[in-house]
């Protein structure tokens, strides 16, 4: 089987061209060995693209346990930037993924801006966020990102009582002069990630709600820099999210 390995800010995924069923979406364990790192080709997830009536293409994405879950921003873009590899998009598109239909714009030197779902509620705690930015996530403020051990102190969330049936995204977030800094884990993967789309998109409207600064937020996340730009309505309700940023092709081989 051929593949392909794109990345999005260090996130990075394992592509398939499933246009013509060389993979069922029901075959996990498969999934899982693929995106091993020691046993399988290494990722973070695995997506396919796929065929559609109504669509340019469809984005079928499984995090490294094997098992389709949320949306997946980084993998969204790569997915955009695989496409236009196969020629099955110029330079513009409308796709599906599991939370719905998705726009995106692909530009030269592999940069994708990919329209993100709505968000109408955001619950707003003393020290926390939580919001659906396609995927469900914690977010948490923080003074010093370096001091924060990322993989126990998110992992701590992600199995309390409240979130560990269904699980939850935890990401921690620094100010910064330029705006914020980010790390993340992330469930599925059960590890810190060098960065995560619907995250960083989560955290750029959690800073919009706290400090009332720019609603189009650059942002660093440990893999590379990404910008989050959105329109506030209503009451804390947000439409027109675009998490912008690379996708690159990295390489492809046979397994």
């Amino acid at each position: 089987m051929k593949f392909y390995k794109y990345q999005g800010a260090g996130n990075d995924f394992v592509m398939i061209d499933n246009r013509q069923k060389v993979m069922e979406i029901t075959e996990h364990k498969r999934i899982e060995q693929l995106c091993d790192r020691r046993f399988g080709i290494g990722a973070d997830g695995l997506i396919l693209i796929q065929n559609h009536p109504k669509y340019d293409f469809e984005m079928v994405y499984f995090n490294a346990d094997g098992y389709q879950t949320s949306m997946c921003g980084n993998g969204g873009r790569c997915a955009v930037a695989f496409a236009k590899k196969l020629g099955i998009i110029d330079t513009k598109t409308r796709f599906l993924a599991i939370d719905g239909e998705h726009e995106a714009i692909i530009e030269k030197d592999d940069w994708v801006e990919l329209q993100m779902t709505n968000v109408d509620t955001v619950e707003i705690n003393k020290n926390n966020f939580v919001l659906d930015t396609g995927s469900p996530h914690y977010v948490t403020f923080v003074d010093d990102l370096a001091e924060i051990d990322v993989y126990r102190q998110g992992r701590a969330v992600r199995y309390n009582d409240r979130f560990s049936e269904n699980g939850i995204n935890v990401n921690f977030v620094e100010n910064t002069l330029q705006g914020i800094s980010v790390a993340t884990y992330e469930r599925g993967v059960e590890d810190e990630t060098l960065a995560c789309g619907t995250g960083v998109t989560a955290c750029a409207i959690a800073h919009w709600i706290k400090n009332k600064r720019s609603t189009d937020v650059l942002i660093k996340a440990k893999g590379g820099d990404l910008s989050v730009r959105f329109e506030p309505f209503g009451n804390n309700q947000f439409r027109n999210i675009w998490l912008c940023g690379g996708a690159t092709y990295v390489f492809e081989g046979r397994i």
